[in-house]
């Protein structure tokens, strides 16, 4: 027991200095949104928008890679579909959003 300040009083003002600011218990999760904004967010969405314009100008005769690890040629391009040779007589109709990669020409020709 203190003979100088009663016990209430030094509790009051421990809560007091305790609390802070409001805007300083603001700033920790204010920073991690934008954290989170600049790490995951918007790379995934730049990415994800380089892929819709990459299967959006897909062309005849283009040698490409698909999501599941196909490697053929586009010889039909439709709104939804493209058709993929991936070897002499065999093809392969796939979703346009399948695609993954376009390969440099003459990939096909090296892997033979």
């Amino acid at each position: 027991m203190s003979f100088f300040i009663s016990d209430a009083m030094a509790d009051a003002g421990a809560a007091a200095a305790q609390q802070g600011s409001p805007l300083a218990s603001l700033l920790l999760p204010i920073g991690l949104v934008v954290l989170f904004y600049f790490f995951l967010i918007r790379p995934q969405s730049k990415r994800q928008k380089e892929h819709k314009k990459m299967v959006s100008d897909l062309q005849k005769g283009e040698e490409v890679l698909t999501s599941g690890g196909i490697l053929g040629k586009i010889t039909n391009v439709n709104d939804d579909f493209v058709t993929l040779e991936i070897a002499k007589d065999v093809s392969l109709k796939i979703q346009k959003s399948a695609v993954q990669t376009i390969m440099p020409k003459g990939t096909i020709k090296e892997q033979k």
